[in-house]
């Protein structure tokens, strides 16, 4: 029974080791959750995340790093919800900032996580035409809605099995989203116009 047992020696060591990576991993994965979503608040604040971006893509370049001999690990759901995460926060920084829109291999992600980043993007980007609707802000709230159809837009290009990619969910939340957002900014451009034709109105009125 000898053989055997080396078997199970080499098993037990090549376990070990996984187990010991995948410690790692998870903690690596947190780190860049933490980063990114306190990226994604200190944007809402008005401020410049860019410093713990860097910060994020740096950790999740070193977790795929990591895990290059355990793409089991690597294509496992937690790694791929921080990626997740990472790719939201860059895209709506990137859109705000008005510059280029990272790529994947510049985020360390996979094509499906970065594709449901992508989607999740929208919910931010929703969020900041809220805050200009409640500031009065029509225009600002229509330049956010023309970025959610713009990202909507490329999310229908993919359809594929969910075994592929889980995305179909996303594509119906993000086109909810983009029906709701359009609704609200219609709603007040409609009130402004009126609000205006009732000065000019007013104004009519008292110089008479």
């Amino acid at each position: 029974m000898k053989a055997l047992d080396d078997i199970a020696d080499g098993i037990e060591k090549r376990m070990n080791e996984k187990d010991t990576v995948r410690e790692v991993a998870l903690k690596s994965s947190r780190a860049v959750i933490r980063l990114s979503t306190t990226a994604v608040r200190i944007i809402h604040r008005g401020d410049d995340p860019s410093e713990m971006l860097m910060e994020a893509k740096d950790e999740a370049m070193r977790l795929r790093s990591l895990l290059h001999e355990h793409p089991d690990l690597f294509h496992s759901g937690f790694v791929e919800n921080a990626l997740q995460e990472l790719v939201e926060a860059c895209i709506v920084h990137a859109l705000n900032k008005g510059e280029t829109i990272p790529s994947p291999e510049e985020l360390g992600s996979t094509d499906a996580g970065y594709l449901l980043g992508l989607a999740d993007s929208v919910g931010e980007m929703r969020r900041f035409a809220l805050d200009a609707l409640r500031d009065g802000d029509v225009e600002g709230a229509t330049l956010q809605l023309n970025r959610m159809e713009y990202v909507f837009e490329t999310l229908m290009r993919f359809n594929y099995p969910s075994a592929l990619v889980s995305i179909r969910r996303k594509q119906d939340i993000v086109r909810s989203l983009l029906e709701k957002t359009r609704g609200e900014i219609s709603l007040a451009h409609s009130n402004l116009t009126l609000s205006c034709e009732v000065q000019e109105l007013r104004k009519k009125l008292e110089e008479n």
